[in-house]
């Protein structure tokens, strides 16, 4: 099946990583999509309230749920590019640009897997969804857990289709967001002692934040993490006293560490200062004007090695390429967290491409690991069934 579909899928991938698509703009990428599946022979493709385009493959009681996100963050740093970002070049046998891991090779070779699951009848018994969603980069889960409340999805399994390098993915490390606040009283910069500047308040903060980090860091085995990533104030103008200063840290978390535990953890981190906290709320409009606003708390996963699905995808891996899978789990966050932690949906990962090249200068996807990613994703369809 892969040498009926291989130049035109590589080909769909290419088209892909040209159409920018950053988070809330998708709207040009997501009509390509549905005008691809639609010419491949779904039966049905449904653009959502939200704004995912999903296809639907079948009507049979087992629903598999493949899921890629079709957003990338922006290009910011264009000049340091050898390629262009958006030319979807094929350059010693790479799909180069913005996406080309994070992640349009791993919607070409779903768009594509859920043509070839119809054609050679592994639908049969099944309802496939290949799901290309959007704001997954600033939003994780948040469309998936759209489709399955309010767009009325119910499947027995999901694959998240994130590059794994095509290892199979059983779980994630999870991330919060941490707003800590501090207030000042404002005033003119030529008269400071008439204010109380809120930032000359942080060195503490910053320094029991890197001693924690540092703490997280000099761990063994799996571990969380704790890194200061922004800070801002609040001011009237440049020649101001601030009103407020916030400092903003990144948490990534392991499995067991729930918001009970992060809250003590930051009561502690605070303890003696006049600083509050906050798990952030980032709120955005989607490209159809739904407003979506993500709770900046996503807890690690991760499914049983014994589970079905999981013993389903160690087969159909094994199956096509003669050894089982390598097992690993992601170190960053992605809308599993919806499937798995706040929709209880079994869920794997699996996808083409290193995920350090995410978000990098140059990224890249090697053209063999889309055909790889094709392929099991075809062959997991054929080998699970819900109990």
């Amino acid at each position: 099946m892969l040498k009926e579909v291989e130049a035109d899928m590589i080909s769909f991938a290419r088209e892909l990583t040209r159409i920018k698509s950053y988070t809330g703009q998708e709207k040009d990428i997501v009509m390509h999509i549905r005008k691809k599946m639609l010419a491949l022979g779904y039966d049905d493709v449904i653009v959502d309230g939200m704004g995912n385009v999903i296809g639907i493959i079948g009507n049979g009681p087992t629903r598999i749920l493949y899921d890629s996100h079709v957003d990338t963050v922006a290009v910011r740093d264009e000049q340091e590019w050898t390629v262009k970002p958006f030319g979807g070049e094929l350059i010693d046998g790479n799909l180069y640009g913005r996406g080309a891991v994070d992640m349009k090779s791993a919607v070409a070779a779903s768009v594509y897997a859920g043509y070839a699951m119809k054609k050679l009848k592994f639908h049969e018994g099944k309802t496939i969804y290949i799901s290309t969603s959007v704001m997954e980069e600033d939003f994780d889960g948040e469309s998936i857990f759209y489709e399955c409340t309010e767009g009325g999805l119910n499947p027995d399994f999901t694959v998240i289709c994130e590059p794994t390098q095509c290892k199979l993915a059983v779980g994630q490390r999870g991330r919060a967001l941490i707003r800590i606040k501090m207030s000042g009283i404002p005033a003119h910069g030529g008269a400071p002692e008439k204010g109380d500047n809120p930032v000359y308040k942080t060195p503490e903060i910053i320094r029991r934040i890197e001693a924690l980090g540092n703490k997280f860091m000099a761990m063994e085995g799996e571990k969380g993490s704790l890194a200061l990533t922004c800070i801002e104030v609040e001011a009237a103008s440049k020649n101001a006293i601030p009103s407020k200063c916030s400092i903003y840290v990144d948490r990534r978390l392991v499995k067991g560490e729930d918001e009970t535990a992060m809250e003590k953890e930051m009561n502690a981190l605070l303890a003696g200062t006049d600083a509050a906290w906050e798990v952030y709320k980032v709120t955005q409009k989607s490209w159809t004007g739904r407003d979506i606003t993500l709770h900046s708390f996503m807890p690690a996963w991760e499914i049983d090695k014994e589970h079905l699905l999981t013993k389903a995808a160690i087969k159909a891996f094994s199956e096509l390429n003669g050894a089982a899978p390598e097992l690993c789990k992601w170190d960053f966050s992605t809308n599993g967290v919806a499937s798995m932690t706040r929709l209880g949906i079994p869920t794997i990962g699996f996808g083409p491409g290193d995920p350090k090249q995410a978000h990098c200068v140059d990224e890249h996807c090697p053209v063999e690991e889309i055909k790889k990613a094709f392929e099991f994703y075809i062959g997991l369809a054929a080998r699970v069934s819900a109990p």
